[in-house]
């Protein structure tokens, strides 16, 4: 786990360099305790708005989209980059999209998020979050915001570091109030294992604009 100082609070409130120096190398990085007090509440506050419209995630994209709970059993709701509510969560996000470009030139054009809620009995079974070359998103991001969590209650995102080895080359996050993880999407399977109770984060990704003809990626 990734032990570093606090920024501070401003939009750069992420440390692009140990970021990029992070995903350049090892493809992660943990940062305990690092959504500042404001942004927490922001998105603290968003939970409660929008628990009402969450709904039963799906797999896959487009038509191939379709729910399955045998592989995920959380629900989910978009979150919109032009709710004023939550002005400081994506200008943290935009300016270290910045960051990211400039100093591992992904060419990041956009990125997107959802707030997703694991009631008891819930899980999300290992994945990746794109297949390599044929999906528009590079960076994934994972946001925690539950205060007070033990380890008998569950619900450890697992990062498979070294694909192939099963349990072996693994990494466990405990979903902890103000932790976020970050992790190449092409290349770190994951998981979710089951919880006890209710687990809130939030899920984003990075992404790049692939399509063709002058035409942009669709918003999600």
């Amino acid at each position: 786990m990734t032990h570093l100082q606090k920024p501070s609070m401003g939009n750069d409130w992420l440390p692009a360099d140990d970021i990029s120096e992070a995903l350049a190398t090892r493809g992660f990085i943990i940062l305990p305790d690092i959504i500042p007090e404001p942004i927490r509440e922001e998105l603290l506050a968003t939970v409660k708005i929008t628990q009402p419209t969450l709904r039963p995630a799906a797999i896959g994209r487009g038509e191939d989209e379709h729910q399955n709970q045998f592989v995920r059993r959380d629900r989910i709701a978009w979150l919109d980059p032009a709710t004023s509510a939550l002005n400081g969560w994506f200008a943290g996000l935009e300016c270290l999209r910045e960051g990211l470009n400039k100093r591992l030139f992904l060419g990041l054009w956009d990125f997107e998020c959802h707030l997703a809620h694991y009631k008891a009995g819930a899980f999300y079974k290992r994945h990746v979050d794109a297949f390599r070359g044929r999906s528009n998103r590079r960076v994934s991001l994972v946001a925690y915001l539950n205060s007070g969590w033990s380890p008998e209650q569950g619900g450890e995102l697992v990062l498979y570091t070294q694909p192939g080895l099963d349990d072996q080359g693994t990494v466990r996050v405990t979903p902890l109030m103000g932790t976020l993880v970050l992790f190449l999407s092409e290349d770190i399977p994951h998981e979710v294992l089951p919880v006890t109770r209710d687990r809130f984060s939030v899920a984003g990704w990075f992404r790049v604009n692939d399509t063709t003809g002058q035409r942009l990626n669709p918003a999600t």
